[in-house]
């Protein structure tokens, strides 16, 4: 096997040191190697804990270091985009969280910058997409092995009402739907392979954080529709179920699916109801091989920066949907 990828990790938020760190270690075509963080001291205490040979107290000087072959980025999102440009300057590759950034003019703006870079691979983390459970959905899907998909139902939400959490931050790209809407827009795109021709929502804004706090959707494709909430002011709740002509697929968990067991879908046809158990195993350690192999290889990531940009413009539809009281054609 070939050198494997030497990971960057750009600052120490919660994401990463709970998740995208602990699954990067089990890496098959990757291996963190260096940690940065505004505070010395934490990065240091993050580089001990998880045996990571180097840590900075800036960004800046993580990406000097020549070691580094690929930066992840699960800063706040309105510094997704500033800094991955920056990585890309020091000639880095980059998965950067989602959202992709505050705007699509943004998305568009890193999209732009990657064509200087022809070289260097650049994609949003939207790690559930790289779960088996998704991949065989989508083959049972364009194989319609449910029929026509012909509407699909999906919410996502958690409580926090912490007026310094980033989530509720307007200034940091804060909201339910800029941190969890995301996914139900993003598994419509996917599932019906296609942009929405129109867009309504009804949407809740915090008196105080000035955040959207529940975000109600329906998303108009050509073949069917995608209704959808979400909410950082509801319970712990991630559903997802797609209805087809023949019949539906449901899963146990959609977007954080478990790590420690199996994880399930629900294929019913007509009276048939089967369970499909998926082997135990980590998406972001899934993704984060997958794109270690996009650069060793010099084959394209799985999911194009288009996307993410696409997906941006769905949420400014939705916002702008509710502000005029009307559907959006896109």
């Amino acid at each position: 096997m070939g050198k494997k990828i030497k990971w960057g990790i750009l600052g120490s938020a919660h994401i990463a040191t709970e998740h995208v760190i602990p699954a990067m270690l089990s890496c098959q075509y990757g291996e963190v190697y260096a940690i940065a963080s505004r505070s010395t001291e934490k990065a240091q205490n993050i580089a001990e804990q998880f045996g990571i040979p180097e840590f900075y107290g800036s960004y800046e000087e993580l990406l000097a270091d020549k070691e580094v072959d690929a930066i992840y980025i699960p800063l706040p999102n309105h510094l997704h985009v500033q800094w991955a440009i920056k990585a890309l300057e020091a000639d880095k590759h980059v998965l950067v969280e989602k959202p992709v950034g505050l705007s699509s003019k943004e998305a568009e703006r890193l999209l732009q910058e990657t064509k200087k870079y022809p070289h260097l691979k650049v994609m949003e983390a939207f790690m559930y997409r790289h779960h088996p459970q998704w991949i065989k959905v989508k083959e049972l899907v364009d194989q319609k092995a449910i029929g026509d998909i012909k509407t699909i139902q999906s919410s996502f939400s958690f409580f926090e009402d912490d007026p310094n959490s980033i989530v509720n931050s307007k200034e940091f790209g804060g909201g339910s739907l800029m941190d969890i809407g995301c996914y139900p827009i993003s598994l419509s795109r996917f599932m019906f392979n296609s942009e929405p021709k129109s867009i309504s929502s009804v949407i809740e804004y915090h008196p105080d954080f000035k955040v959207d706090v529940l975000a109600s959707g329906i998303l108009e494709f050509e073949t069917g529709t995608s209704v959808f909430f979400s909410s950082t002011q509801l319970a712990d709740n991630q559903q997802a179920q797609i209805f087809g002509t023949k019949g539906n697929i449901k899963f146990e968990l959609p977007f954080n699916p478990p790590i420690d067991r199996p994880s399930k879908i629900w294929v019913t046809i007509g009276d048939d109801c089967q369970t499909i158990e998926f082997e135990t195993c980590n998406q972001y350690t899934i993704q984060a091989d997958l794109f270690a192999l996009a650069i060793r290889n010099n084959t394209a990531v799985p999911t194009p920066l288009e996307d993410s940009v696409k997906n941006m413009i769905v949420i400014e539809k939705l916002e702008e949907s509710n502000l005029k009281g009307q559907r959006i054609p896109m």
